[in-house]
């Protein structure tokens, strides 16, 4: 929700946003990255630097309340400045700005192709970020069979991408350009994000406080009813006529699970937050992990036989988000390996675990190049 002028009264004409994609509830989704060479592992450190995110995104709100979490005066202690997706990453190359907040996917998709180090997850602030569908009231209501049509195409797609997440993933490469890597993170197993068609009361919630955002940037004009633009009547009958149950759904929370079993004893992963994934090279299905030693167990001996591997996932230990391996911090702690996003986190771990923060390279030395790495 960048502006309200698609929202505003024309001849009668309204918007209505009519179903969710994908989101985070909790925020995740939205990111902070700094350069790959910068020092800074905190937003803390950020003060007197200057941040940049797209202007009134969900990303943007997501900053300035982490930035308030932190301790910091969103209007004194740092300067943000607005740059969409690409000036961003062009200035976070050039080192033109200390910081870039974004949304789905380029906090995934810059760290992935090796220009910058994502520090901080939407999910620690709590700030619901929704993805969804608009359509013109005029057309909606002439067409009401079109709208319902186009919605059961959207939740076919979910049931497709649901049951070969990889495939999809490279097909959506090709079509967007975006890493079928990346792609994988935000929308398989235990993803970043859920794909979610119902519009649950977070996401609602979400977009009344994107609007007070943009009032706050004088960039709303025409205040809109968030209750009336938001319409669950088209969203409904597609769930309807393909025989899914609407509400069931929307008080359902739960990410996709893994639904392969773990490669080494084929016995069905406990703990989401200890698995590790790993995707390689010339292999149609990733590999599920139960834990991370046998994750990394894996990964020496993919090196040895001269395998090349794409991508490793393993997941945070406080939150369970989704990550890659190679670009986060772990803590071993006797026979336990947690990983973290966050270095003061992982810090934090390891005080109360008598534990040890380490690298990726620490743990896996520096000889294991991934195929697709950028």
């Amino acid at each position: 929700m960048t502006s309200s002028g698609s929202q505003a009264a024309n001849n009668g004409v309204r918007t209505y946003y009519i179903a969710s994609l994908s989101g985070g509830v909790t925020g995740a989704g939205n990111g902070l990255v700094v350069p790959k060479d910068s020092p800074v592992q905190s937003l803390a450190e950020l003060k007197g630097k200057t941040i940049s995110v797209p202007f009134g995104s969900t990303a943007h709100a997501f900053l300035l309340r982490a930035v308030q979490d932190a301790g910091l005066d969103p209007n004194k202690d740092v300067n943000i400045i607005s740059q969409s997706p690409d000036v961003g990453g062009s200035a976070l190359q050039a080192n033109q700005v200390d910081a870039h907040a974004n949304f789905v996917p380029f906090a995934e998709l810059f760290p992935f192709r090796g220009f910058a180090r994502k520090i901080l997850d939407g999910q620690s602030t709590g700030v619901t970020t929704t993805h969804g569908i608009q359509v013109r009231s005029d057309f909606a209501e002439k067409y009401p069979e079109l709208v319902v049509a186009y919605l059961k195409a959207t939740l076919e797609a979910d049931r497709i991408i649901r049951e070969n997440p990889e495939k999809l993933s490279e097909d959506i490469a090709k079509w967007t350009g975006t890493d079928a890597e990346v792609v994988y993170a935000f929308h398989g197993p235990n993803a970043i994000q859920t794909r979610d068609y119902t519009l649950k009361p977070e996401f609602v919630d979400a977009i009344k406080q994107a609007q007070e955002t943009l009032k706050l940037l004088k960039k709303v004009e025409n205040p809109i009813n968030v209750d009336e633009y938001v319409n669950d009547k088209f969203i409904r009958q597609a769930a309807k006529e393909l025989g899914l149950d609407y509400d069931a759904r929307l008080k359902d929370y739960g990410p996709v699970p893994f639904e392969t079993k773990d490669a080494n004893t084929g016995e069905a992963v406990a703990e989401v937050g200890k698995a590790g994934q790993i995707w390689v090279a010339g292999e149609e299905k990733v590999r599920l992990y139960k834990d991370l030693p046998s994750t990394f167990a894996a990964l020496k001996e993919l090196e040895k036989s001269g395998k090349k591997v794409r991508v490793a996932f393993v997941h945070d230990r406080n939150t369970g988000l989704k990550l890659f391996a190679d670009k986060v911090w772990y803590v071993r702690s006797g026979d336990d390996l947690a990983a973290f996003l966050e270095k003061p986190a992982a810090e934090k771990w390891a005080a109360a675990n008598r534990g040890e923060v380490l690298s990726f390279v620490q743990i896996n030395g520096n000889n294991l190049q991934f195929a697709q790495a950028k």
